[in-house]
């Protein structure tokens, strides 16, 4: 693993790549079949901000209770971690409210954007396995059966109930760090989607503290499953990294059929107990487009997330080149 630099070594730049790369996560996060750890994956963050999650442990906390402010951030790559953060919750916020709207008027070129995104970024990750055998070729294999077997789970239905929401938390969040597992899509299958992700992340924009209800133990579940599979996911990257990569890019090639952009939903309507009617998917027919100018233009759509992936990819080698030639000199 990368050491931990502190991102203010590297001035404005360095500060607001990893603000972007933290809206990436955040505005990955809140689209069903997206991975926010997909966007860390290929933005060259994951295995960093493992490590720095992995940080936060007794004696950081230690240092913390101490009054050692300076010693407890730089134990835990503090500066790292809120500039990532702040663009995560950017991202997040920000997205919600422009995703309500574009799944409206045009879901299947946005679909059709975040396929070619994910498509490319399989190369992105695969590329990252030094040597593909049998122990990688299965590991990839079992990733590709766990994400795809996904999709042909049926939704929950949705649910306040307080330990219900922690969980909602714990585990998208788990989901939301491995590469391939949309966090939103367990919210989903858990039924908890558009309560958490439209509907009260929409209603804090708008100011009703009530949404609160809903976000702080879906926050407080979150931080616990982060906290508790970035320690595992630290260890097998250490002790089996090919393997571990492996298996990620599985489940990023799993995951293509959730945003497979030419799909209908199948869907179900269900009385609750107040006597609300409410539509719930249930799963989904996939279908090949027809030659059409829409179609078109979702192809091309899908051409320029896969060049947003393969371009930034271009990026970041360049930007080592030069850093290794300048530091070279």
């Amino acid at each position: 693993m990368q050491g931990k630099p502190d991102p203010s070594q590297s001035g404005k730049s360095g500060v607001i790549g990893l603000l972007l790369k933290g809206a990436a996560m955040g505005a990955a996060n809140v689209i069903p079949g997206v991975s926010g750890g997909t966007m860390a994956f290929i933005t060259g963050i994951y295995e960093r901000l493992l490590l720095a999650v992995k940080s936060v442990d007794r004696e950081a906390l230690g240092l913390l209770l101490k009054g050692r402010i300076g010693a407890f951030l730089k134990r835990i790559d503090g500066g790292f971690l809120f500039f990532v953060g702040a663009g995560v919750v950017a991202g997040i916020l920000s997205l919600a409210q422009l995703l309500g709207w574009l799944f409206e008027i045009a879901p299947v070129p946005v679909f059709a954007f975040f396929f070619g995104l994910i498509l490319a970024s399989i190369f992105s990750v695969g590329r990252e396995v030094s040597r593909w055998q049998f122990s990688t070729i299965l590991a990839f294999l079992i990733g590709l059966g766990i994400a795809a077997s996904l999709t042909q789970l049926e939704p929950a239905e949705e649910s306040t109930n307080l330990f219900y929401l922690l969980l909602c938390g714990a585990v998208s969040m788990a989901s939301m760090i491995i590469p391939g597992l949309s966090g939103s899509f367990v919210l989903l299958l858990m039924g908890n989607y558009q309560l958490i992700m439209i509907q009260s992340v929409n209603g804090l924009m708008k100011g009703d503290l009530e949404a609160l209800q809903i976000l702080v133990p879906v926050g407080i579940g979150a931080l616990i499953g982060l906290v508790a599979l970035s320690r595992l996911l630290t260890w097998i990257f250490r002790v089996f990294r090919d393997v571990a990569v492996a298996l990620l890019t599985g489940f990023v090639a799993g995951s293509l059929a959730i945003i497979w952009p030419w799909k209908d939903s199948i869907t179900t309507t269900f009385t609750k107990p107040d006597g609300e009617e409410k539509v719930k998917v249930i799963g989904y027919e996939w279908f090949l487009p027809e030659l059409s100018t829409a179609t078109l233009i979702a192809v091309v759509c899908l051409i320029a997330g896969a060049m947003i992936v393969f371009g930034t990819e271009w990026w970041a080698k360049r930007n080592r080149a030069v850093s290794e030639e300048t530091h070279g000199a």
